[in-house]
C-alpha cells in the first residue's frame, strides 16, 4: 500500500519532498497532455475532414468516439485502480494512450482515426480516473495538498486554452497528423519517469470488489447515455430515439445502483455518497461544467464564426485567460482556501464566473477585444479559484481505499457535465440563430444571438450551483481543531489549511 494509506506517515527523507513533486509533475503532465488533446483537435477537424474524406456527421464521431469511452469508463477504471493498485492503472493508461496516439497519427481512413479515438478514450479515462486518488495520498499533509490540487487544477483550467493556439500551429505548419504525434515524446517521458518516482502499492485485490455485473451495468449505462446526450442535437430532446435510449440508460444506471446496495462487493460503494462534501461537490462540477462549456467552447466559436479570428488567433485571444487562472490557482488559491475554508472560495470563485457570462451576454457583433472581451478573459480568475477548492471538496469524504473511486467518480461527473452542456448550450445557441436568421438577421447577428442566450442559461446554471454549494457543502473544520497536539502553534488558523476528510459528514 502507500506509505500515505498508513495512520502515521513514516518520517521523510530529505529526497522525499523531491520525489513528491516529481509525482506531480508526472501526473500534471500527463493530464496536460490528454487535456491539450481534446481541445487540439477541434482546431484541426476542417483539416482531418479535407484530408480523409469525412461526411459531416461522420466528423463529429472523431469526437465523439473518444468521449464515449472516456466518460462511461471512468468510473470503473477509478475503482479497478483501488483493487489492483493505481499506478499500475496510470502506467498502463498512459500506454494505451501513447500508442493510439500513434494510430491515430498515422491514420489514412476515416475508419482508423475513429477506433483511434476510442482507444485514447480508455487510455485517458485509465489514467485519469486514478491522478487525483495518487494525489491525495502521497500529499497527506493539507497544505501539501492543497498546493498539489492546485497545480492539478491549473492543468485543466488552462490546457484547453494552451491546446487550441497549440493546434492551431501544429495544423498550419506541418499538418493535422502531428496533433496527435506530438503525444508520443510527452507520453514515453510520462510513462519513463512515472515507473521511477510514482510510490508502488499493490490495491486491494480483486476480490475486495470485483463486480462484474456491476461493472458491465455502469459502463453500458454510462456509454449509452453519454451517447445519446451527444446525439441530442442531429436527433432532438423530445425524438423517440432521445427518449428511448436515455430512458433504457436510467434503467442501466438504476439497475447498477441497486446492484451496488445489495451486492457483497460492490464496485461502487454507497458510502462515499454519505460525505455532504462529496455528494455535494460533484453536484456542483456538474452544473458548473455544463455552464462553463459556453465560454470554453461558444467563445472559441464566437471569435471565428462572427469576429473572423484564425485558429491560431483565436488561441492567443484566450491566452490571457489561461494566464490569470494560473497566476490565481498556482499563486494564491492554497493560501485563500487555508484561510477563508474551501467552501467559501469556491463560492467566490462562481460568483466571478457568474460576471464572465453575464458580461458575454452582451458582446456585439463588432466587439472589440479590449473593451469586450479582455475584461471577460480576466475575470476568468474564477476558474483559478474555484476548480482547486471543488477538487480538495470533491475529495474529502474519501478515505485511502476509496480514493481511485472518488478520483474516478469527480472525473465522470465531469464529463457529464460537459456532455449536458454540450447538447443543452449548443442546441438551445443553434435554434435562436436559426430563429433570429428566419427574422431577416444577418448571420452574424443570428450567431451572436444564440451565443448570448446560451451564456445567459450557463449563466443561470452557475447561479444554481452557487446555491447548491451553499446550502450543501459545509465549511471544514480547522487542523488545530482536529489535531488538539497543534494547538500549540501560534497562527495555526492563517498558515494551515483545513483537513481535507474534515468536511465529510
Amino acid at each position: 500500500m502507500f506509505a500515505a494509506s498508513d495512520s502515521a506517515p513514516p518520517p521523510a527523507s530529505p529526497a522525499a519532498p523531491r520525489s513528491r513533486r516529481l509525482a506531480l509533475g508526472v501526473i500534471a503532465t500527463g493530464m496536460l497532455m490528454i487535456i491539450l488533446d481534446g481541445s487540439i483537435v477541434t482546431v484541426a477537424m476542417p483539416a482531418i475532414q479535407n484530408d480523409l474524406g469525412f461526411t459531416p456527421v461522420g466528423l463529429s464521431w472523431v469526437v465523439n468516439a473518444y468521449l464515449i469511452a472516456f466518460g462511461s469508463l471512468l468510473l470503473l477504471a477509478g475503482r479497478l485502480g483501488d483493487l489492483i493498485g493505481r499506478r499500475r492503472m496510470f502506467l498502463a493508461g498512459t500506454a494505451v494512450f501513447t500508442a493510439a496516439s500513434l494510430l491515430a497519427g498515422v491514420a489514412t481512413s476515416p475508419a482508423v482515426l475513429v477506433a483511434a479515438r476510442f482507444l485514447q478514450g480508455i487510455g485517458s479515462a485509465m489514467a485519469s480516473a486514478v491522478s487525483l486518488g495518487i494525489l491525495v495520498t502521497l500529499f497527506t499533509e493539507p497544505r501539501e495538498r492543497a498546493r498539489a490540487i492546485a497545480v492539478f487544477s491549473f492543468t485543466g483550467a488552462a490546457g484547453a486554452s494552451i491546446g487550441q493556439v497549440l493546434g492551431g500551429v501544429l495544423t498550419d505548419a506541418l499538418n493535422w497528423h502531428w496533433i496527435f504525434f506530438i503525444n508520443l515524446p510527452i507520453g514515453l517521458a510520462v510513462l519513463a519517469i512515472a515507473v521511477r518516482v510514482l510510490p508502488g502499492d499493490r490495491g486491494l485485490g480483486l476480490r475486495a470488489g470485483a463486480d462484474v455485473l456491476g461493472a458491465a451495468l455502469v459502463t453500458a449505462g454510462l456509454m449509452l447515455g453519454i451517447y445519446t446526450v451527444v446525439k441530442v442535437e442531429e436527433y432532438g430532446w423530445t425524438s423517440v430515439r432521445t427518449l428511448g435510449l436515455g430512458a433504457l440508460a436510467a434503467v442501466l444506471l438504476a439497475a447498477f445502483l441497486v446492484r451496488q446496495a445489495t451486492a457483497k462487493n460492490p464496485l461502487m460503494p454507497l458510502r462515499i455518497f454519505r460525505s455532504r462534501s462529496v455528494s455535494g461537490a460533484n453536484l456542483v462540477q456538474i452544473l458548473m461544467v455544463a455552464a462553463l462549456f459556453s465560454f470554453q467552447i461558444l467563445v472559441a466559436l464566437y471569435l471565428q464564426k462572427v469576429l473572423g479570428y484564425g485558429a491560431a488567433e483565436t488561441g492567443l485571444a484566450m491566452l490571457p485567460a489561461a494566464a490569470v487562472i494560473g497566476a490565481v490557482s498556482l499563486g494564491v488559491s492554497a493560501r485563500l482556501n487555508a484561510r477563508f475554508g474551501e467552501r467559501n472560495v469556491l463560492l467566490a470563485g462562481i460568483v466571478l464566473l457568474v460576471g464572465v457570462l453575464a458580461l458575454l451576454t452582451r458582446v456585439p457583433v463588432q466587439a472589440s477585444y479590449a473593451v469586450d472581451l479582455l475584461p471577460v478573459m480576466l475575470l476568468a480568475a474564477g476558474f483559478g479559484l474555484a476548480l482547486p477548492a471543488l477538487t480538495t471538496l470533491g475529495m474529502s469524504g474519501a478515505n485511502e481505499e476509496d480514493a481511485g473511486l472518488a478520483s474516478g467518480l469527480f472525473n465522470t461527473t465531469q464529463q457529464i457535465g460537459m456532455a449536458l452542456g454540450v447538447a443543452v448550450l449548443s442546441t438551445l445557441a443553434a435554434s435562436r440563430t436559426e430563429s433570429l436568421a428566419a427574422d431577416g438577421r444577418t448571420a452574424a447577428e443570428a450567431l451572436t444571438g444564440g451565443y448570448h442566450l446560451a451564456f445567459g442559461v450557463g449563466a443561470g446554471l452557475l447561479v444554481t450551483a452557487f446555491a447548491v454549494a451553499f446550502t450543501m457543502l459545509r465549511r471544514p473544520e480547522r487542523q488545530a481543531a482536529q489535531e488538539p497536539e497543534r494547538q500549540a502553534d501560534p497562527e495555526p488558523a492563517a498558515d494551515a489549511p483545513a483537513p481535507a476528510h474534515a468536511a465529510a459528514v
